[in-house]
């Protein structure tokens, strides 16, 4: 088995809009990581928004999801991450 393959990141999906300083804060500490994400804009897209809702039944910004796991938004990230829960999501 390829090593790459063994370990590899499920993908990490953020739900933004443009006018959102938890967003950039959020893609900062995804950054500092080295971590790539999906970025989907919802203040771009009605659709996207709706999607948005129905699959976390929040309406602010962002969302935040690896994978199908739903993390919430910014605070939950750190929180999560504060507490050692958002590396394992990664498979690291």
């Amino acid at each position: 088995m390829d090593a790459s393959a063994q370990g590899a990141q499920p993908p990490i999906t953020l739900y933004t809009s443009a006018i959102c300083s938890y967003c950039m804060a959020a893609k900062s500490f995804l950054r500092s990581r080295g971590l790539e994400w999906n970025e989907v804009r919802i203040d771009l897209d009605p659709a996207e928004r709706e999607r948005m809702v129905a699959r976390t039944g929040r309406t602010s910004v962002p969302q935040i999801f690896v994978g199908d796991v739903h993390v919430g938004g910014y605070d939950d990230m750190m929180a999560l991450h504060r507490q050692g829960g958002f590396e394992p999501l990664l498979g690291r």
